[in-house]
Order: structure tokens, then C-alpha cells, then sequence
């Protein structure tokens, strides 16, 4: 299983596809979570996307597809 604690959520150059595809499935996740409550639950400390808004999680899903579109076209 991908590990994307560990990992820089602000830069996904490193990233591999098996680590991209858990965060993309992790943020959305958390994007319906913001959708179905108005006080959506707490995240862990640990949490890669702990301290993320609603905003941030579209524009990092926006991220995820350019850093896996690339990982593509290097292949």
C-alpha cells in the first residue's frame, strides 16, 4: 500500500502513479465530506490533508491530474 503520509503533499513531482491514485481517492474523499456536513469531521494531526479547505483540495485534485498526466508522457 502507497504511502503518502510521509510525502510532500505541495510538491507531487516524486510521487509515483500507486501514491498519486491513493491522494487523489484520499482528497476525494475529503471533498465529500466537506459537501455532505457544513462541520466536517477533524483530521488527525498526521494527515496529509489536515490543514486543507474545501479550495484546497479541488485545486490539489487539479495537481494530481497534471503530476499523473506527466508520469504518462515520461513513460
Amino acid at each position: 500500500m502507497a504511502n503518502i503520509r510521509s510525502k510532500n503533499i505541495r510538491d507531487l513531482s516524486d510521487w509515483n502513479e500507486k501514491e498519486l491514485r491513493k491522494l487523489k481517492i484520499t482528497t476525494k474523499n475529503r471533498l465529500e465530506s466537506f459537501d455532505m456536513s457544513s462541520k466536517p469531521k477533524e483530521l488527525p494531526e498526521n494527515h496529509p490533508l489536515k490543514s486543507f479547505s474545501k479550495e484546497d483540495c479541488n485545486v490539489l485534485l487539479q495537481n494530481i491530474a497534471h503530476a499523473s498526466k506527466s508520469l504518462r508522457t515520461k513513460d
